[in-house]
């Protein structure tokens, strides 16, 4: 080959590479730009000084989580500096869940949205915060006034520059307002409160079906709850090893990102209060201040009621004790992003709003949010509260949720208190829709505060709640709800039973304890049934030595766990078909576990009439779908590939070749809905709360994922690590480590 031509190539090639060098330089630089200008950029003033519509100088020191520890001169100024910080941290969630509380977001993301705001539309839940502001007292209206002109100074400071989901969805937020902070309150009580859609299951149910064995699938109670119920617990010092009180709260909602709470420590004349709250929401919902600290869960008792009407829906008119009413019809403009601007109307009756015409049936949904006093902001009062008495003040103006309160203060006491609004029923059970026409199945007013379950300093030096059912079985008004069966529960005070000297570190190891006692007894019943009469099927031998060794641990390497999880599935759709045929896999109840369980050891023959071949049969069922998903190999399976956790950022963690980073997961996870770690691939715990009343700086928490919603944040995932470990990190409070320092000026 002639030199000049191997030069001429050479010369050829290098030029080659040189361009296209120069184009991934180029692209890369860029990117680099475009994640500058969209990401970085956004990103909050932590340090230096800015001026701001307060009264008195103002300081935010956030500590090596970005957590802002806030010291104001007032409560109004502290109030608008936490809503001037949350919009730094989470101002696209926050818009985010108040378009999707008032059905407003196929406004920014186009025609994918209109179901949803369809739905929350009919909630009508802009127009409740609407009234329920005009009711507000001349107090809470001043606390949400300059929250909301905080939140408001955050977003005038970061325009030309809001957070990256703003410009991928290309819109600008709106004003934040007092109504839009109702909304969010809203929001959450209906994820803790929305059981209409379970009566018409119910009702499904029971058309066709067994009426006796339908109720049976649902009972209110599984035996031998503890008292008082739902999920955390607090230890008087008799039981801890600095003779202390130690209270602990995670509470379970789905999983998201960024996280559900937004941590923050706001100080100020009578106020000094750290913990957690919803972004959109001042003051704090679950905390301590200098003299109390308390926990939250839902309660899980019934606030709503379907009711079928006889409406006509041309006219509007309707029947109700033999007199024709007129319905209020309620037009909606619903815009969206693309595409035409949809109407929505909604008839509303006395009863509430018509959600449903499922089957031709007008439900018409009463709710108490909805209802008149369905709101009060009582959290400040909760944050200043110094003793059981003033918790306890506080507490009697919840409304909705309807929630359940754990309570420690520094004197030594401990307590419980169920807090809310609860109907009172004295014709019906609120389990499926009633007749909304003869007018006898109306509420009869509230349960009284002072009547609601409490306790004070129980003589067992404990307080434990998981979700189950706290009225006792005399309750003296009507128990309506949905709560879960008490393997949780009874698995948490069995550990603290067991010893005393808890040290306040030694209660993450409870909060992430993965043993499921329904599924260690689910699984020993199989075997059993297998050693008496299936050792002829050789494809259940392999399945049934795991199970017949495992420790009920619902372990993410497990293959025992994946076995159980499957066979429970398939026993419980066999249960709910013998109760409702055809319709099995529509009964997914929180009591199943118990329904199974007392089935088992009870085997009533009116049920079936052999248990040993239902359980057989399910269990060969569950081993070949498992051998579909998994694989021949049963000892191979693992538990986390069925009960793996995938958390999508709505917006950003959809970008190509970035999801990694966006998004958490897939992983594999360890525990169950029966173990007092409760995690599905669907929810678990939100964050994890360990409090020392001896040392409010011995406290501990941590979130799911971080403090910021920003995706280029150092704090948008740097707690996922220590969550995923069962780790926590300090809650400082008297003694803060301050990374950064931003002192906010009165503007002149």
């Amino acid at each position: 080959m002639p030199a000049d031509f191997r030069y001429n190539s050479f010369v050829s090639l290098s030029r080659l590479l040189n361009y296209i060098n120069l184009l991934v330089g180029l692209a890369l630089a860029a990117v680099l730009a475009a994640g500058y200008w969209f990401a970085w950029r956004p990103l909050p003033t932590t340090s230096g000084t800015i001026t701001a519509p307060i009264e008195r100088e103002a300081t935010v020191v956030r500590d090596a989580l970005g957590v802002p520890h806030i010291v104001a001169a007032s409560i109004e100024d502290a109030l608008f500096v936490q809503g001037f910080v949350t919009a730094q941290d989470r101002l696209w969630q926050m818009d985010g869940i108040r378009r999707h509380a008032a059905g407003e977001l196929a406004e920014v993301v186009g025609p994918s949205g209109l179901e949803s705001d369809r739905s929350a539309r009919r909630l009508r839940l802009r127009r409740i915060a609407e009234q329920h502001y005009a009711a507000c007292n001349p107090r809470d209206r001043a606390y949400l006034a300059a929250y909301a002109r905080g939140v408001n100074y955050g977003i005038e400071s970061q325009r030309g520059r809001y957070p990256l989901e703003f410009s991928l969805l290309r819109y600008d937020p709106r004003p934040w307002s007092a109504t839009d902070t109702i909304v969010v309150g809203l929001e959450l009580a209906r994820e803790l409160t929305e059981t209409w859609r379970r009566e018409i299951e119910k009702s499904d149910l029971l058309a066709g079906g067994d009426r006796e064995k339908v109720d049976a699938l649902f009972p209110l109670r599984a035996g031998g709850e503890p008292l008082p119920g739902s999920n955390a617990w607090v230890l008087s010092g008799a039981l801890t090893s600095t003779g202390r009180p130690i209270l602990a709260n995670d509470p379970h909602l789905p999983f998201s990102i960024p996280s559900p709470w937004h941590m923050v420590h706001l100080k100020a004349p009578g106020l000094n209060v750290t913990g957690v709250t919803m972004p959109g929401m001042p003051g704090v919902l679950i905390g301590h201040n200098d003299r109390i600290a308390w926990g939250i869960t839902s309660l899980e008792f019934d606030m709503q009621d379907l009711y079928q009407e006889k409406l006509d829906p041309r006219s509007g008119r309707y029947l109700y004790r033999g007199h024709q009413e007129q319905a209020r019809m309620e037009r909606e403009q619903v815009r969206v992003k693309g595409g035409r601007t949809e109407e929505v109307v909604t008839l509303v009756t006395r009863h509430g709003p018509v959600v449903s015409s499922e089957g031709g049936r007008l439900l018409a949904l009463k709710w108490v949010a909805a209802e008149a006093g369905g709101f009060n902001f009582t959290v400040l009062d909760l944050d200043r509260a110094r003793n059981w008495q003033e918790f306890n003040q506080a507490l009697e103006g919840f409304a909705a949720p309807g929630l359940n309160f754990v309570y420690a203060d520094a004197d030594g006491n401990t307590g419980y208190h169920v807090a809310g609004k609860l109907p009172i029923r004295k014709h019906h059970g609120g389990d499926v829709p009633v007749d909304g026409a003869s007018g006898d199945f109306e509420w009869e007013g509230y349960i009284p505060f002072d009547a609601l379950p409490s306790v004070l300093n129980p003589p067992s030096g404990m307080v434990v709640t998981a979700n189950q059912n706290p009225f006792p079985e005399s309750y003296s008004f009507r128990v309506a709800g949905y709560f879960e069966a008490p393997y949780r529960s009874r698995q948490i005070r069995d550990r603290l039973r067991a010893r005393g000297g808890w040290k306040p570190e030694e209660m993450l190891g409870i909060q992430t304890d993965v043993y499921s006692a329904f599924s260690h007894f689910l699984a020993r019943q199989v075997v059993a049934a297998y050693d008496a009469r299936g050792r002829g099927n050789a494809r259940l031998a392999e399945p049934a030595r795991l199970l017949r060794s495992w420790n009920g641990q619902m372990e993410k390497t497990l293959a025992a766990p994946a076995v159980v999880a499957l066979l429970f599935q398939h026993l419980r759709r066999a249960v709910a078909e013998r109760a409702a045929p055809g319709k099995g896999l529509s009964y997914r109840a929180a009591m199943a576990p118990a329904v199974i369980e007392k089935l088992l050891r009870e085997r009533p023959r009116s049920w079936f009439t052999d248990y040993d071949e239902l359980l057989l049969r399910c269990f060969n069922d569950a081993v070949e779908e498992g051998r579909r998903m998994e694989g021949d190999r049963v000892e191979g399976w693992e538990y986390g590939r069925v009960n793996g956790l995938h958390t999508v950022h709505p917006v950003a963690g959809r970008i190509p070749t970035l999801t990694s980073y966006f998004n958490i997961g897939p992983v594999p996870m360890s525990g169950s809905s029966t173990t007092v770690k409760q995690t599905t691939p669907r929810l678990g715990p939100s964050m994890r709360m360990v409090v020392d009343l001896g040392d409010w700086d011995r406290s501990m928490m941590n979130l799911v994922t971080g403090e910021s919603g920003q995706i280029l944040s150092g704090h948008y995932k740097d707690q996922w690590e220590a969550y995923y470990a069962g780790r926590s990190f300090p809650m400082q409070f008297n003694k803060v480590d301050a990374k950064h320092v931003l002192n906010v000026v009165p503007q002149r």
